[in-house]
């Protein structure tokens, strides 16, 4: 299943965070956003999983499950691993009284181990490391057996280790999942790794689109000035962002 967005516009406060902006990602493809901070990435992960509404535009994202990582996991502080894991499988009206507790374990222990994990259930988010906590938040994402799959910031205030591992479970996703996937991110190692196709947004709109090779060319005054994280050129760090 693929995503379209057509003629995307988001305004906040008088500002136009996004500015009639449209592209699509192809059955199975990673799509990566990147850009300055403040230029609209996260607004439009949260418009396609449904926080937020767009002003104007057509958004065709399916009827699969869409599932959300988190840029900082957001792990529910007061449940364990095994439940903050099966939450969606708990609570949601069509998977409620489903699975028996003996086929959620068994589902959640499949789910850590996609991830490399394994006897954690029982404990608590503050008892993991940063990238354990990223590792069960993947765990968490796929347990509806999601059709489409959106990263914030997956390896945000992680190591360059621990980035490494994150990339190489969004690629292990990719390959079991078949998952349609967005990717929003700074890093040039996830984009070069991850993706199929990249775009960049600056003041609302889209100022590159192409390959991971295509940013590395750095042919145009914006991709030059994103690879090499010069302050000079087209664009101007906003003072605060969305």
């Amino acid at each position: 299943m693929s995503i379209r967005v057509e003629n995307l516009t988001k305004e906040f406060d008088g500002r136009k965070v996004l500015n009639n902006i449209s592209f699509t990602v192809e059955e199975g493809e990673v799509l990566s956003i990147v850009g300055f901070s403040g230029s609209g990435k996260s607004t439009i992960l949260k418009i396609l999983c449904g926080l937020l509404k767009p002003d104007t535009g057509i958004i065709d994202i399916g009827d699969g499950d869409v599932a959300m990582v988190f840029q900082y996991s957001a792990l529910f502080d007061s449940l364990n691993v095994f439940d903050n894991i099966s939450f969606a499988l708990q609570e949601r009206k069509e998977f409620r009284k489903k699975y028996t507790k003996t086929e959620l374990q068994e589902i959640v222990k499949r789910s850590l181990n996609t991830v490399g994990l394994s006897n954690i259930e029982d404990k608590f988010p503050h008892e993991l490391s940063g990238g354990m906590q990223k590792r069960v938040s993947l765990a968490r994402a796929i347990v509806t057996k999601p059709k489409f799959i959106l990263y914030d910031e997956p390896t945000a205030g992680l190591d360059p280790v621990a980035s490494t591992v994150i990339e190489d479970y969004i690629l292990r996703l990719r390959e079991e999942t078949k998952a349609t996937s967005i990717v929003v991110t700074h890093q040039m190692s996830t984009i070069t790794r991850c993706s199929d196709k990249v775009i960049m947004l600056y003041d609302g709109n889209i100022v590159f689109r192409g390959t991971p090779q295509d940013l590395l060319k750095q042919d145009n005054p914006y991709t030059q000035q994103f690879v090499s994280a010069s302050i000079e050129g087209p664009m101007k760090m906003a003072a605060s962002g969305f």
